[in-house]
């Protein structure tokens, strides 16, 4: 039972992250100049790669990979 809770709770935060991702890369194509794509991208990009992180943290379990990915983030 546990299992599939952490599945669930990982693929709705990989799933979230990718959400970020993409929609920081449509806002750096759509803005105007540099420093409005630069902030859009930042903002989004950063809390995509923190969502993914967490969610893959959550899939490999606790194990030398949690760490690492952990110390990454």
């Amino acid at each position: 039972m546990l299992a599939i809770f952490l599945d669930i709770c990982s693929w709705i935060l990989l799933s979230a992250g990718g959400v970020f991702v993409l929609i920081g890369g449509i806002g750096a194509l759509r803005m105007p100049n540099l420093y409005t794509r630069m902030h859009a991208a930042s903002v989004t990009d950063t809390m995509g790669a923190a969502l993914v992180l967490i969610g893959v943290m959550l899939q490999a379990g606790l194990t030398l990979a949690t760490i690492k990915l952990g110390a990454i983030l």
